[in-house]
């Protein structure tokens, strides 16, 4: 059945029901069906919103649905877990073609309430519009954590001072070799190109050690989205800082060491798309954080004073090298290559 045949507002019923299947929060007092959505909130509230297009950030030819829905949900996911804080209600705005099959927008709705399970979310409302393009939406509310006096413990982009260590988790560029494997390029052996392939459909941002790291005292940190060296320039304008990141500590997966030796450096550095965690704290907040996390930690630099927020890449003799990946940027880049 094409949506065309369901209707708008047949396919808002068919969802409305899937997502009270799937629970609903007791904070919730007006979900889908209303003209907003109402849920009861205190503290800080986070906002953040992400939008994806076909033809710009994927293509249906290489992206299952299913994964289409999870990582539209954990990439907001990642917002919050950059912030220390707790994803609550999601709204899903859906851009259809008419010739879309309802059993398409089924699966993509599965990965959403897969991942809204997995991260503590609902999805309470949207929007439901046609399109020739499919493009997904999803704003995501949460709430900062507070500490016993009520204060919120909210890490920013803007928090990092001079001295303070950086730190990473997990593998950074295993995103970007998927994505290469996705378009043909066959490296490697299959175990290696599977992994990467699902790095790049199934994003898995580690929300709780966000959520650790704001408790431990970390006050300065931003996902890995757009490569590893143009996020931490962010950190390093609002901060007005500069950094020095250590090459060989960069972590870099054997799997994308050996499907892509020759570019493992650069995927890392500039590939994006990872939605790990970049913390800079003090060594010692830094080292507790590490001491008390279930997934890799890695020290791979530190912030340092530099009017002009320049970022050095050392090599492991203390030379520096010239920056082997750019990052991405919405705007320069309109073809699909995610």
């Amino acid at each position: 059945m094409k949506v065309s045949e369901l209707g708008e507002f047949g396919l808002i019923a068919r969802l409305a029901e899937a997502c009270a299947k799937a629970g609903q929060p007791s904070s919730l007092v007006i979900g889908i069906g209303d003209d907003a959505a109402a849920w009861r909130a205190s503290g800080v509230q986070l906002v953040t919103t992400d939008t994806l297009i076909e033809g710009t950030h994927f293509s249906l030819t290489h992206v299952p649905w299913r994964d289409l829905g999870w990582n539209a949900l954990t990439v907001n996911v990642s917002d919050i877990a950059a912030m220390g804080g707790i994803p609550e209600q999601a709204l899903l705005t859906l851009a259809l073609a008419p010739d879309t099959e309802v059993a398409d927008v089924d699966e993509l709705l599965a990965g959403m309430l897969e991942a809204s399970s997995e991260y503590s979310t609902a999805i309470v409302g949207g929007d439901i519009v046609g399109c020739d393009t499919t493009m997904v939406t999803v704003t995501l509310i949460g709430r900062a954590l507070a500490d016993e006096r009520g204060e919120s413990l909210l890490m920013t982009r803007s928090g990092a001072q001079a001295g303070d260590a950086i730190a990473v988790t997990g593998h950074l560029g295993d995103s970007a070799g998927g994505l290469r494997i996705l378009l043909g390029e066959s490296t490697g052996s299959a175990g290696a190109a599977a992994y990467l392939k699902r790095a790049h459909l199934h994003h898995r941002p580690p929300l709780a050690i966000g959520q650790m790291a704001a408790r431990e005292g970390v006050r300065a940190a931003i996902d890995v989205s757009d490569g590893l060296l143009q996020d931490l320039g962010h950190v390093c304008e609002a901060s007005g800082l500069g950094a020095i990141v250590h090459a060989q500590k960069i972590p870099i997966s054997p799997a994308l060491r050996e499907a892509f030796p020759k570019d493992a450096l650069s995927l890392a550095c500039g590939g994006g798309e990872d939605y790990e965690l970049l913390l800079a704290a003090p060594p010692e907040v830094i080292e507790s954080v590490r001491d008390k996390a279930d997934v890799p930690i890695a020290v791979i630099g530190e912030m340092a004073t530099d009017r002009q927020h320049r970022i050095r890449l050392l090599a492991e003799d203390g030379g520096e090298l010239p920056p082997p990946g750019a990052g991405w940027d919405h705007l320069r880049g309109a073809a699909w290559r995610r």
